[in-house]
């Protein structure tokens, strides 16, 4: 059974930093492409960075561009979001979301290109 379980949000002052963490369970993880969504209250869910089956490529949303940055550690099966600088208006629940592809060279960055999904992680910025 695969499982996405993310960690690592919380409440944070504006200029802030976190770093959310995704743990994947039951898929040979090198396979999948991975992505963090995250959801605003009262707004559609929307990406926020993609990263590569293999890690080389990642690509991030225009609002996070400079101040997130996504990763992946492969052999703990691990994704990361490191959120620096952060605003009230980043203010969701963020989501990990993972897809089986043989497609190496693309990050995917909707939410349709994803059929594996974590439950959430709440991070709240106070400005």
């Amino acid at each position: 059974q695969v499982q996405l379980v993310e960690s690592g949000g919380g409440l944070v002052q504006a200029g802030g930093s976190l770093r959310l963490s995704c743990a994947a369970s039951g898929l040979t993880f090198g396979r999948y492409r991975m992505a963090w969504f995250r959801q605003a209250p009262g707004k559609e869910r929307e990406v926020v960075a993609g990263i590569s089956r293999s890690g080389a490529m990642t690509s991030s949303a225009d609002s996070v561009k400079g101040r997130f940055t996504i990763s992946r550690d492969d052999a703990l099966k691990l994704v990361y979001l490191e959120m620096n600088s952060l605003k009230s208006e980043d203010t969701a629940v963020y989501y990990c979301a993972a897809q089986l592809t043989y497609r190496d060279n693309y990050v995917a960055m909707k939410s349709s290109e994803y059929n594996t999904w974590g439950q959430g992680t709440q991070v709240t910025v106070s400005s």
